[in-house]
Parts: C-alpha cells; structure tokens; sequence
C-alpha cells in the first residue's frame, strides 16, 4: 500500500451511449462522499469520440477527467475519410489519450505510426496513456524485455516531454483472459519500464507505470502490495459504475 497519488483509469472500449453518464454520476457522487480518498485517486475515463463532448457539459467538477481512447496521427485536420485528430479531441473536452494499445496495435498501429499519433497529442496538450506489453508467444520465448525496450524506444523520442506520458504495461495475453504475472514477475516487468525510460529519457525520476490486464474488483487486493505499480488502466469493470468503485475501495482495504 502507498500514499502516493494513484491513477484509476476507465477504457471503455466501444461501449457506452449519452444514458451511460449516470456511470460517471456515480463514481463521481463516491467521490464526493470520500473526500479523503480522492485526494489520492485520479479517476480518468477514457470514452468513446462521441460521448466525450456530451459528457464534459455535463461534469461539474474535476474529480473526473475524460480521455479518447485513439487518434489520427493528422496534427489537425486533413483528407483522412474517419479520422479524428488530436486536435478534434481536445476541442471536444479531452484532457488524456490512450495510445498504442493492444487492440489497435493489432488493427495495424506500428511503433512508427504511435509514435506520430503521441507527437501529435502532445502538440495538442493531451496527455498521454502509452500502453506497451508483450503477447504470449513473446513471453514464452523469454523476449519480455526486449519487446518492451522496443516499443518504448521506437515510439518515444527525447524531446518528448516524459512529464505528459504514462506508461501502461498490458501484457497482451492476460487482457480479459483473467491469467495474470506472478508478484515477482510483475514487479521486475515495471522496474524494468521505470528504469528503460529514465536512462532513454535522461530523467532522475521516473514516470508513472500503471497495470491493465484483468483487473477486477477481486483481484485488485494481489495489486496493492506491489509498491512499484502507480495505478491501473481498466478495461470491462470500467463499465459498470460498481465494479470501477469496488476496484477502488478494495485496492484501499
């Protein structure tokens, strides 16, 4: 357990329509009960495009930021039939961005193509969610470090501002599969992280490394003694208003 300021980050994937804010009415009324508490939190959704306007009208305080979830690596607008830049995202109320996850690596995001899409968020003063992981078949294979290393270094240049990125490690195997790295494994996964980026960044203090990957309100209690872990990126227990607090309260038990 710590006291340092921890990062409960929603992705909810695409789900959701304008009825689904009374999620966020929820979290935000635990908020508002636990004072206390959310002096250590910051809750960060990250919704689909077409909620994010709507729903910034509608939160009255900062106790919830909004996030999108992907962008055009266009820096503002162009002939990109579907695209969406940056730069659309923050005029619609966006303060974070998901980049680089698993999914969309899957639907072809490159480590080149992340890295235009993060230097375009940042010119857009979005800060960034960087997700990076390996798959089974790279764990296996004893290629962990190298995979991340990689992702990490060809993605992220130096005079990027490390101060407006955290990193998220989802090892891509245990995304909804419920399987997840013993303590240990764990621990050396995010040590590495924290020191890859220091020495490529040429900082003291390294940035914040959050853990998705089945997380849940049941095993969230595993987390909480891992010290180097600085928050979590949730996927299916964001959407329920119930889930994302018990993952809260239970992380605090």
């Amino acid at each position: 357990m710590t006291n340092k300021l921890m990062y409960f980050i929603g992705n909810w994937k695409m789900f959701g329509d304008f009825n689904s804010f009374k999620i966020i009415n929820k979290i935000n009324k635990f908020n508002l009960r636990n004072k206390a508490l959310s002096k250590k939190i910051k809750i960060i959704l990250c919704v689909p495009n077409t909620l994010i306007y709507p729903f910034r009208k509608k939160l009255k305080n900062k106790f919830i930021s909004l996030g999108a979830q992907n962008c055009h690596y266009g820096d503002v607008h162009g002939p990109f039939t579907g695209g969406v830049s940056a730069h659309m995202l923050k005029k619609a109320g966006t303060e974070y961005i998901i980049l680089g996850h698993s999914e969309t690596r899957l639907d072809g995001d490159t480590n080149q193509l992340i890295k235009k899409k993060i230097e375009s968020s940042l010119k857009q003063k979005l800060k960034v969610i960087f997700c990076i992981g390996e798959t089974l078949k790279e764990k296996n294979k004893g290629k962990t470090f190298s995979i991340l290393r990689k992702q990490i270094k060809d993605s992220i240049t130096k005079k990027f501002n490390p101060k407006k990125i955290i990193f998220a490690y989802e090892p891509v195997w245990s995304i909804g599969t419920n399987k997840i790295l013993k303590s240990n494994d764990l621990k050396k996964n995010i040590k590495f992280i924290k020191e890859v980026c220091k020495k490529n960044f040429k900082i003291k203090k390294s940035p914040s490394v959050l853990y998705g990957g089945s997380v849940n309100d049941k095993n969230i209690s595993f987390f909480s003694s891992i010290k180097e872990i600085d928050g979590f990126l949730i996927g299916g227990a964001s959407q329920s208003s119930k889930k994302f607090i018990d993952i809260i309260k239970n992380y605090y038990k």
